[in-house]
């Protein structure tokens, strides 16, 4: 699988020992990370470059990210171009897991913003790799069968709340039902 890890450059100022452990579990884990263009590279090189160099890096980010699985982005350190990456994941439909550090607040817009491959954890040095193994599990899955059935509304408000108290999205929910029950046949 490929995981497309992004936070923000200015960031790594303060993050950089964070954002280095993420990418490293990741690829423990097997996984093709794409992370170079957040870890190699430098705020003087940004404000340095051209419009047709920013372009063309725009080109390739676009690219990475319909070319990855799922995108992983640290989000304690606010950024624009981190908003429009994540927001890009989304459109694309992309399983998306924004972490921010118990340091810190989640992203005031993304973390409000309901999207069922939109994940939104805060975590602590000893919780980081359960939360990612957790989103993992979760990404592994969005490539099975598409199943869309009807329901009715209080069913769906119910689905809604316990989504939220849980912070999951609801198919993960119905799934661990579904999961459950073949497990006691």
């Amino acid at each position: 699988m490929i995981a497309y890890f992004t936070a923000s450059v200015i960031g790594k100022r303060y993050n950089l020992k964070n954002y280095e452990r993420i990418v490293a579990y990741l690829k423990q884990k097997g996984l093709t990370v794409i992370s170079d263009h957040i870890l190699k590279t430098t705020e003087t090189e940004i404000k340095t470059e051209d419009k047709t160099a920013r372009l063309s890096f725009q080109k390739k980010l676009e690219a990475w990210i319909t070319g990855a699985h799922f995108v992983i982005s640290e989000t304690s350190y606010p950024s624009t171009s981190v908003g429009f990456e994540i927001s890009y994941a989304v459109a694309h439909h992309k399983p998306v897991l924004l972490l921010y550090n118990h340091d810190s607040t989640p992203p005031s817009l993304l973390a409000q913003y309901f999207d069922e491959k939109l994940i939104c954890e805060k975590y602590t040095p000893t919780t980081l790799e359960s939360t990612i193994d957790d989103f993992l599990h979760y990404a592994a899955h969005t490539a099975d069968t598409r199943f869309t059935f009807f329901i009715q509304p209080h069913i769906a408000r119910y689905l809604e709340t316990v989504a939220e108290k849980r912070k999951i999205p609801k198919s993960v929910y119905l799934r661990q039902l579904i999961e459950a029950d073949m497990e006691n046949e």
